[in-house]
């Protein structure tokens, strides 16, 4: 089993998109020492969503100081906003071996929405952001974690190579379906030592059977 660690800002966020958005964003030295104990835990995988800015100012910088990879999960519909990663941010992050994903085109849940906004949000965004970053874009992360057996399947008929939701559980390392746990402002170096550390237990069992009963309805 693996623990995947989804980031979404470092710094402090200047204004928010969503209501709460600012309780995922980390003080850039509260940052550094999570890393530095992330760095301990060869079993974690890491990744970032939104495609904010600090991504490629902050993160990675921080990242390659400690020999650490992450997959970047932008957005398509902010390839132009100053405050988001660019195309050549993209490139920057592609060049240092960090991996490009799809967060969508406009950062709305995927759940629901029509065949048209389907096509914008999982085709035309992956075909945005691989263009921006010169490479390919195999996998993909849930706007607002988000999901039911309708969007799996189109997800998989998609054929992304692996899709990251926001379930807070230990994922198997070659699932296609991937759980992450979403690291807050709350977050010190001893929650993630201790969430690190943690056996599977019964709160795992009730996120599984949420998560399989979700892909089904």
């Amino acid at each position: 089993m693996i623990t995947n660690l989804c980031f979404h800002g470092v710094g402090v966020c200047a204004r928010e998109r969503e209501d709460g958005e600012a309780r995922y964003w980390v003080r850039e030295s509260h940052f550094l020492r999570l890393l530095d104990e992330i760095a301990l835990h060869p079993e974690v995988r890491l990744s970032f969503d939104d495609g904010n800015i600090s991504d490629a100012a902050a993160a990675l910088p921080a990242l390659q100081d400690r020999g650490l990879t992450a997959t970047f999960f932008a957005l398509a519909g902010r390839l132009d906003d100053p405050a988001s990663l660019r195309p050549a941010d993209l490139r920057l992050l592609r060049s240092a071996g960090m991996p490009i994903g799809s967060h969508g085109w406009s950062h709305i849940p995927w759940r629901g929405v029509s065949d048209e906004v389907a096509a914008r949000e999982l085709v035309e965004a992956r075909s945005a952001l691989s263009e921006a970053s010169a490479g390919p874009v195999d996998e993909a992360a849930l706007p607002l974690g988000r999901y039911d057996r309708a969007l799996v399947h189109r997800l998989k008929r998609c054929d992304y190579a692996a899709v990251y939701t926001s379930d807070r559980f230990p994922a198997r390392a070659g699932s296609w379906f991937q759980a992450r746990y979403s690291v807050t402002a709350d977050d010190t170096r001893e929650s993630i030592r201790a969430r690190l550390a943690r056996r599977p237990g019964l709160e795992d069992a009730r996120g599984l059977l949420k998560s399989a009963l979700k892909r089904v309805r």
